[in-house]
């Protein structure tokens, strides 16, 4: 399984926010997100192939319960299943963070799934071929439907704009059993005064509509740095 870092850190989103967690981030993903925040797993991947033993020991040597596989896209690589097995054995809280484009039946104690909007695609220009391919992939809802509804779950959507915000709700429709507490609107950017910007209209918005504004919190503490 090719991974491009594992480290130690503390949870910035979702439902464990705070949390003190071990993070494996798989490199290599299905897509090309113009905004993606992790270019060296997309983009530009990079890392060393390492086996379930290996990736386990890394984990286990910081002695910590939560671990967040990440990406990249994990469920491009059938070495997720054993992984995912190994690390509950050990006693490990495990969150599975996807994209919801594909599926494989692991095990886990959050499946952590962030659809990617209209908002996501790039330009002809900058996808260097991706654009079409991008798009045609990105939105795959059955099977979104399908983990949601084989696990605790959480969405995170990424918004910049009021646009992507209505779209969420157009999205939240054709998933009637999603409940809106487990439902995180998230601003798009790496620096704190974006999310800021995005923050002030869309935190209101999530109130009004009863879901969860995640400010992305690793940025504010961190910065927009590897290893965070």
């Amino acid at each position: 399984m090719r991974i491009a870092e594992i480290y130690k850190s503390v949870q910035g989103e979702g439902r464990l926010t705070g949390t003190s967690s071990v993070f494996v981030r798989a490199s290599g993903c299905n897509l090309r997100c113009h905004f993606c925040d992790t270019p060296h797993t997309s983009w530009f991947p990079e890392g060393d192939d390492l086996s379930v033993d290996d990736i386990v020991e890394r984990v286990l040597s910081h002695r910590v319960a939560h671990v967040v596989v990440t990406g990249g896209e994990p469920m491009l690589f059938a070495e997720l299943i054993p992984l995912c097995e190994r690390l509950q054995r050990e006693g490990c809280h495990l969150t599975i963070e996807t994209a919801g484009t594909l599926h494989l039946s692991v095990e886990c104690d959050l499946m952590s799934v962030s659809p990617k909007l209209a908002n996501s695609t790039p330009t002809l220009e900058q996808a260097n071929g991706w654009h079409h391919r991008h798009e045609a992939t990105r939105d795959q809802r059955d099977i979104v439907q399908r983990l949601i509804s084989e696990y605790s779950y959480q969405l995170k959507f990424v918004v910049a704009s009021h646009q992507d915000a209505e779209e969420v709700l157009r999205y939240l429709e054709t998933l009637p059993r999603v409940e809106r507490k487990y439902v995180w609107m998230m601003p798009e950017g790496i620096d704190v005064g974006r999310l800021n910007d995005i923050a002030v209209w869309l935190a209101p918005f999530c109130n009004a509509h009863g879901l969860v504004f995640g400010p992305r919190q690793h940025i504010h503490w961190f910065g927009h740095r590897r290893g965070t």
